[in-house]
């Protein structure tokens, strides 16, 4: 079985900056196979935003501005 691609360089770049992130999905992870429910992002961002589609980009955006205007 092959080693599994993971995003732990990207976590340790969000983690290393002041920035707040939010974890974007497309698609609804936790409705799809189990190993792609474990997240290295989510520890290190301030939300995740998953099963918009594309709109999931906007989402998060829009959450992101509203945290930074508090």
């Amino acid at each position: 079985m092959p080693t599994p691609i993971t995003s732990i360089a990207l976590r340790d770049a969000i983690a290393a900056v002041t920035i707040p992130a939010v974890e974007v999905h497309l698609s609804n992870v936790h409705a799809r196979e189990s190993f792609r429910r474990r997240s290295f992002i989510a520890p290190v961002a301030v939300a995740q935003v998953a099963g918009f589609g594309a709109d999931s980009y906007a989402l998060a955006l829009r959450g992101l501005v509203a945290r930074l205007r508090r």
